[in-house]
């Protein structure tokens, strides 16, 4: 991770998160059109800041 996390912090990195609240996330990429998009940053943090 980017943000300067501690090893202990990147053992509970996702542990608050639900596979369905990616699902959209994963289809978008999925998609043959997300090849044109590059260096992107998904926020998927379910309202609590930014990645």
């Amino acid at each position: 991770m980017s943000s300067g996390a501690t090893q202990k912090d990147l053992v509970k990195f996702g542990a608050n998160t639900q596979p369905v609240e990616l699902a959209s996330i994963y289809v978008q990429l999925a998609d043959s059109q997300a090849s044109y998009a590059t260096g992107q940053v998904y926020g998927a943090m379910g309202g609590n800041g930014t990645p």
